[in-house]
């Protein structure tokens, strides 16, 4: 969130506050309604008083209307409710799914010849850095260690080059290691 949106935001919360708790003392009869016209005709016959109020009344109007036409707008690097995300430039917007990075991960694990059935699960944070879980088998005589680096190295360089994103971290969970071809011929 932008840091005038959380001036907007705790701003109007700050006047919504102080109207319900001036209904609330009024309903219940603890503070009389002429004490309040009163504070607003002082407020109006002080000079002083009456342009900081008219200069706050502006400054709201004008953050009320930000809010409500230009708030929803999304800019770049935006996530788009948690389904990918959305990168802008001068010719337009490109939103790029997890799916879309899952079959890339995907598509490089099965590439290393040690590998078997892989999946994977991408999670975007609300900061857009992308954290990458991959569940796989191994054949059996498999450097574990070794492997796990080359895929990580090669997952980060291969969605730089393609999403050009950056991979905040990569997560190897090694499931089982199946039997060899070898081995089930036998």
């Amino acid at each position: 969130m932008k840091i005038l949106d959380k001036i907007t935001l705790i701003l109007f919360s700050m006047i919504i506050l102080i109207i319900s708790l001036v209904m609330v003392l009024l309903m219940f009869g603890w503070v009389n309604f002429t004490t309040i016209v009163a504070l607003y005709g002082q407020l109006t016959t002080n000079e002083l008083a009456s342009n900081i109020a008219l200069f706050a009344s502006i400054v709201c109007i004008l953050l009320a209307v930000k809010a409500i036409f230009f708030g929803g707008t999304t800019t770049s690097n935006d996530k788009i409710n948690g389904e990918g995300i959305l990168l802008q430039n001068e010719s337009g917007k490109l939103l790029i799914s997890k799916e879309t990075i899952e079959n890339l991960v995907n598509g490089v694990a099965n590439g290393f010849e040690n590998t078997q059935s892989v999946t994977t699960k991408v999670i975007i944070d609300s900061q857009n850095a992308i954290r990458v879980f991959v569940t796989l088998m191994v054949l059996p005589n498999t450097v574990i260690n070794e492997l796990s680096m080359n895929l990580q190295s090669r997952i980060k360089e291969v969605v730089k080059k393609v999403t050009d994103l950056d991979v905040k971290s990569i997560d190897i969970k090694i499931k089982n290691i199946t039997a060899s071809e070898e081995n089930k011929e036998v």
